[in-house]
């Protein structure tokens, strides 16, 4: 899949209510895409090869605000895990005619990307279910804290538009909430990535992470799911979501596998953002996560982030 240049909206969610969770506003809007220098843009998860855009921003309803959207709606088997332990967490996509839908497009390598995280986003985990022939996928899901989690299913169904439908998922148990500090450096198993560039509110924002070890540069990145990283931003308030794909891509003859990793995104608000970036090396994936403002300043949190909730490796299928 090429990915070279191009954001992905894989959708747009989450109503903050967990009480006393991270709300840090409650601005709302679509999320728009937008092309870097290097060209393209890739909304959804459509067809990046042809730099178009598969799923179009509505306005008044954000992709992933809804659980059903364009026919396709997001039935999850069962909507409460149990914290602490592996839950078999299984969906399905029924289409317009209200049957499972069994047939998706290869997209950033896999039919299916499913992206779980707490309102407060804690427990960010970023899997990939198995589809059985009936049409329904499965993934084991371990949630390691009670609370309200959102599951968001970004796919492409053979022949429809790439989209991402959103589901709410209750974890019983006491419930504390989790603030995070303004910070443009993640320290991630042994590992320090650096952030920068700003998000500016209806302009093109080109934000670069670096990545180093020990001290010194990463310049031996390995491609994941097609690509040197995964951005994404989940905007405070609403938890607007955003997938974002790097410039560049593996093998392109110009892009370097590290220290640098690229990105052009275009948010449509001001605001507070959680950024996650998923990254290879050495054969394992790692997450950084950052908090920052789109007024290019970052946003002070009442507390810091609890350990292995978010600022460090999140889960990968």
């Amino acid at each position: 899949m090429n990915t070279a240049g191009k954001l992905s909206a894989y959708g747009v969610a989450l109503a903050l209510v967990a009480a006393g969770a991270w709300a840090v506003g409650t601005a709302v809007g679509p999320l728009t895409s937008a092309a870097g220098p290097s060209g393209g843009e890739d909304a959804g998860h459509g067809d990046t090869h042809s730099g178009t855009v598969a799923e179009a921003t509505q306005p008044d309803e954000p992709a992933g605000l809804a659980s059903s959207r364009g026919g396709y709606t997001l039935t999850p088997t069962n909507t409460t895990l149990t914290p602490g332990t592996t839950n078999q967490f299984s969906f399905q996509i029924t289409g317009p005619d209200g049957e499972p839908v069994t047939r998706f497009e290869v997209e950033h390598e896999k039919r299916m990307h499913l992206i779980v995280v707490r309102r407060d986003t804690a427990g960010f985990q970023h899997v990939h279910p198995q589809m059985r022939a009936d049409g329904t996928w499965t993934v084991p899901l371990n949630v390691a804290q009670a609370g309200s989690y959102r599951a968001f299913a970004d796919f492409a169904p053979t022949g429809g538009e790439g989209t991402t439908l959103g589901a709410d998922l209750a974890v019983p148990g006491d419930f504390a909430p989790v603030s995070y500090e303004s910070s443009r450096i993640a320290e991630v198993d042994g590992y320090r990535v650096r952030l920068d560039g700003d998000l500016v509110p209806g302009q093109t924002s080109k934000v670069t992470l670096t990545v180093t070890k020990d001290g010194k540069d990463v310049t031996n990145l390995q491609p994941y799911l097609g690509a040197y990283g995964h951005l994404v931003a989940l905007r405070g308030g609403d938890l607007a979501y955003l997938h974002v794909h790097p410039d560049g891509e593996p093998g392109d003859g110009t892009t370097k596998p590290g220290p640098g990793i690229t990105f052009y995104a275009e948010v449509p608000s001001a605001g507070a953002y959680r950024l996650f970036l998923d990254f290879q090396h050495e054969d394992k994936v790692h997450t950084a996560a950052f908090t920052v403002s789109s007024t290019g300043t970052t946003e002070a949190p009442s507390q810091p982030p609890a350990p292995g909730t978010g600022d460090g490796h999140g889960g990968h299928g």
